[in-house]
């Protein structure tokens, strides 16, 4: 092979790993290698050599997986699902990263910290957070790997939503992505997405296996476009699959996040589901995996769109008002925040990374009657359709 060859097999491998990190190589994608190896120039020998070098190679990842590299290469469920949070995690931190360095004036841009971390109970995590910065407050990206036995409280949990669990410390595997996003500019939304597989061994040998998930929006000033983009994005991933899905999950979402006590939603909505094991694993699978793959095309043009807006004193002690009900609800109702602070060996740190560094709560507050304030608030009292 020839250096120029060379060259070009070598961008191709890139590109190809690029766009399949999530999985190394995959059952069917053989053929596609070697016929990139061909285009490139390889001969037989490079064609027959492209699956291992490609193999060989890392993904560009936050940190190693808590598995291993080795440990995501196999085609079972859970391989597959690390590998694809993993991948997700760093395609959505590499995206916010790209926008704080954009936003940056005269400073070094801020980074992700990234905190790889081992549960002596089973598993572990990556915890990556960024504060301070030009364009984000604080944004936190975490996944966790975890494995061990449901404790009683946990088990209670999943009985009061209708699972029929066994008797006793049952072992579990959980795996999952959550992220939070508080941009410092009020005019930017906050973002939430979560997505996760868990498992469940039966005192009788039998293996309970589901999904859930799902990514909603927070604005503190209501523009309409925005959450059209938003929720399109969101059905263009949902129909792909089934066309039945984002109503269904768009109205869970709606009735998901709602401060009880309040009476009114955290924000505009997005989808929500959970016990999700339909129509069998492996579509489910693919179906979670499109809905974590939209959080960047979702998320992000708005951060573009807004970040650079002019906002006053009065805009962000209204932010700041409205990230204290985004506080009351995750530590009064969130079911995942509960789970967590469940579960022997919790990791309190990556748990409550879903909090912002400052909020406000204000005694008997209300917004001035036909202020933009008062019309978000009124969106957040009544949902709607917006697609």
């Amino acid at each position: 092979m020839s250096g120029g060859q060379a060259l070009r097999l070598s961008r191709l491998v890139r590109a190809a790993a690029a766009v399949i990190g999530s999985r190394y190589l995959r059952p069917g994608q053989l053929q596609l290698h070697r016929r990139l190896a061909l285009l490139a120039g390889g001969g037989l020998a490079a064609t027959l050599a492209f699956p291992s070098v490609l193999a060989a190679s890392k993904p560009d990842w936050m940190a190693e997986p808590i598995s291993g590299y080795e440990g995501v290469k196999g085609n079972d469920i859970k391989a597959r699902m690390e590998a694809m949070i993993m991948q997700v995690q760093a395609d959505f931190c590499r995206a916010l990263e790209q926008e704080e360095a954009d936003g940056s004036v005269g400073s070094e841009p801020t980074k992700f910290k990234v905190d790889r971390w081992i549960r002596k109970e089973g598993g572990g995590g990556i915890t990556c957070v960024m504060q301070e910065g030009e364009v984000f407050e604080k944004a936190g990206v975490n996944i966790s790997v975890v494995h061990g036995h449901l404790p009683p409280a946990a088990v209670a949990q999943m009985r009061a939503r209708g699972k029929q669990m066994g008797e006793g410390a049952l072992p579990f595997t959980a795996l999952g992505i959550s992220s939070v996003i508080h941009p410092r500019n009020p005019m930017i939304p906050t973002i939430h997405f979560n997505y996760r597989y868990f498992e469940v061994q039966e005192p009788n040998g039998d293996c309970q296996w589901w999904f859930g998930g799902g990514t909603d929006l927070t604005p503190y000033y209501l523009d309409e476009n925005d959450v059209r983009h938003f929720h399109g994005t969101l059905k263009k991933a949902c129909d792909r699959h089934n066309a039945k899905l984002y109503p269904k999950f768009k109205a869970w979402c709606d009735d998901y996040f709602n401060v009880t006590h309040r009476g009114e939603r955290r924000g505009v909505g997005g989808i929500f589901f959970d016990d999700f094991d339909e129509p069998n694993q492996e579509k489910a699978f693919e179906f979670v995996t499109s809905c974590a793959n939209s959080v960047v095309p979702s998320y992000v043009p708005l951060v573009k769109k807004h970040k650079k807006d002019g906002y006053g004193y009065a805009e962000r002690q209204w932010q700041l008002l409205r990230r204290g009900r985004y506080v009351e609800f995750n530590l009064i109702y969130d079911r995942g925040t509960k789970f967590g602070l469940y579960t022997p060996g919790a990791r309190y740190e990556s748990i409550l990374m879903s909090l912002p560094l400052t909020a406000r709560w204000e005694y008997m507050h209300a917004p001035e009657p036909g202020s933009k304030e008062a019309k978000l608030t009124e969106i957040l009292k009544n949902p709607k359709d917006w697609v």
